[in-house]
């Protein structure tokens, strides 16, 4: 059963020059391994991934952005992995899997996520 649905969509270069703006903002938003080797059209998929997430999670108070980690399957497909409270809280309304798509194009980043499982 769908629980929840989140699509957010990011500027690259408006994402690039906050990230220069704010030297810590990097650190703020993703997990070290998040970050290793990742370009900025990477980290900006990586964000809107973040924000679909909370979209689809109904932007619960409790949600932390490094309760949220993006990453990829060997086979390249993004994941979704949950940590902490944030965890918690998708357990607590019956989410037990996500399903996400990234996209880019030109100066674009977007992301969908599907929110499934079971309402408790």
């Amino acid at each position: 059963m769908i629980l929840g649905v989140g699509v957010d969509t990011v500027q690259l270069s408006r994402f690039e020059a906050k990230l220069n703006e704010t030297p810590r903002l990097k650190d703020r938003l993703f997990l070290d391994i998040e970050t290793v080797d990742a370009s900025v059209q990477t980290l900006a998929g990586r964000f809107a991934a973040k924000e679909a997430v909370i979209k689809a999670l109904a932007g619960d108070s409790g949600l932390e952005w490094h309760g949220i980690e993006i990453g990829k399957e060997s086979s390249g497909k993004p994941v979704v992995w949950l940590h902490g409270s944030t965890a918690k809280i998708a357990l607590q309304a019956g989410i037990r899997k996500f399903h996400l798509s990234i996209s880019h194009d030109g100066d674009n980043a977007v992301a969908f996520v599907v929110a499934e499982g079971e309402q408790p």
